[in-house]
């Protein structure tokens, strides 16, 4: 059996986003090979509770580095760049720790897998003598600056900083070129980072989306005799979700009585406080449902019993509330980028082009509109979502990638 040796700062049974994905592809892996997996220590009392009830658990082996409190808060901190000064001390760290694993172990590949972002690929790539896979890999595109128009003046040049970054690190940073030269395949996680990818460094890459969907979530919606209609946002209070375009959207749907957003993953007493000020003012408070930060279980729960996901990201890889939307077969409405451009067609929802957030509020209040009058559409789709779910399947995925581990060890025996 091949011994791939993971490094995944990010795993959690129990969350969606990078931590989700971390722990699901470790998991679903581990059917197809032995895994030694390097992460952080912040979720190891979940890890050991789910491990122990999976019959392919002596196939994986979990090595934690923890780091302090305030480097966490950091890490899920979006946009606080303080974190990256650590989380390259701590990849010092996973280096020596690889090594040592190696040592007592016979590994065949080592796989970079999170944090999926291009400008931190770790150093394991220092790592001589046996494949080094990279990916999932975002985070290239740049953000659309069109939508930093209506912000302050401090996030607008966040962003066109942001952007000189990303467009010079992509090409130049030392450390992604050499962790792209040393790896025997690249994996992107969106057609975009894939076309740069190729463009930069010339080096062909697969596209495999770095998130997936679970079967164990995939019951249907419960809205029979249901007069609300009832839009799902979730996401974090960052520039990158454009909850306010959400909020904005709603001031051109006030005459549609009876429909509600539900806002979940921003606490309204912190900084969730400039939105409610904005529904306020925009006289669409009644219309707006705050509930905080809220666990995935619950999430999960509440997309049963919603009409339409508004997803209004304009920055992602693929989310992994999209996957859990397909899984509850809940229509998706968002941004025709990113991940949510190949995963989500007509079938399974509705997507608006980029364009510029005044353009784009219309845009969605258009589809809402049309969605709140003819609900049925909604309900249509329904038998749609199985192909959606298929693609996107986490045995899939993973058979994939194991089959490239498989190529690349067999093509180094020729």
């Amino acid at each position: 059996m091949m011994q791939i040796l993971i490094n995944a700062y990010a795993v959690n049974p129990d969350w969606g986003s990078e931590p989700g994905m971390g722990w699901n592809w470790v998991v679903h892996l581990a059917m197809h090979c032995k895994v030694h997996v390097i992460t952080e220590g912040e979720w190891r009392e979940n890890i050991e509770r789910e491990l122990a009830r999976l019959p392919q658990a002596g196939n994986i082996v979990f090595h934690y580095l923890p780091v302090p409190e305030k480097v966490r808060r950091m890490c899920w901190n979006q946009g606080d760049w303080r974190f990256y000064y650590h989380y390259r001390k701590w990849q010092k760290r996973a280096l020596c720790l690889a090594r040592q694993i190696m040592k007592d172990n016979r590994i065949d590949l080592i796989h970079q897998l999170n944090m999926i972002g291009f400008r931190e690929p770790g150093l394991l790539w220092k790592i001589k003598g046996v494949p080094y896979v990279w990916g999932p890999v975002g985070g290239m595109e740049n953000v659309p600056a069109a939508y930093a128009r209506c912000a302050g003046w401090r996030q607008r040049l966040f962003v066109r900083v942001k952007n000189a970054l990303n467009s010079f690190q992509s090409r130049w940073q030392p450390h992604v070129r050499r962790a792209v030269a040393r790896s025997s395949v690249l994996v992107a996680a969106v057609e975009g980072v894939k076309s740069r990818m190729e463009e930069v460094y010339g080096k062909q890459a697969v596209v495999i989306n770095e998130t997936g969907c679970r079967p164990n979530l995939s019951g249907g919606r419960l809205l029979d005799k249901k007069e609300e209609f009832s839009l799902l946002w979730v996401g974090k209070a960052d520039f990158r979700k454009q909850l306010h375009l959400a909020v904005s959207t709603l001031a051109l749907l006030k005459d549609c009585e009876g429909l509600r957003l539900h806002i979940c993953g921003v606490n309204p007493s912190e900084e969730g406080g400039r939105f409610i000020k904005q529904a306020e003012n925009l006289g669409v408070s009644h219309m707006c449902i705050w509930h905080g930060v809220v666990p995935n279980a619950e999430i999960l729960s509440m997309m049963r019993q919603s009409d339409l996901f508004f997803f209004t990201s304009i920055m992602e890889a693929t989310s992994t509330v999209i996957a859990e939307s397909l899984m509850a077969r809940l229509p998706v409405l968002c941004f025709d980028t990113c991940g949510m451009s190949t995963v989500i067609d007509d079938s399974v929802g509705c997507k608006i082009p980029l364009s510029n957030p005044g353009r784009s509020a219309r845009d969605f209040a258009e589809r809402i509109r049309f969605f709140f009058h003819n609900r049925q559409v909604l309900r249509e789709m329904d038998g749609a979502f199985l192909a959606r779910q298929g693609e996107l399947d986490w045995n899939r995925k993973a058979e994939r990638m194991a089959g490239i581990y498989r190529e690349v060890l067999k093509s180094r025996q020729h």
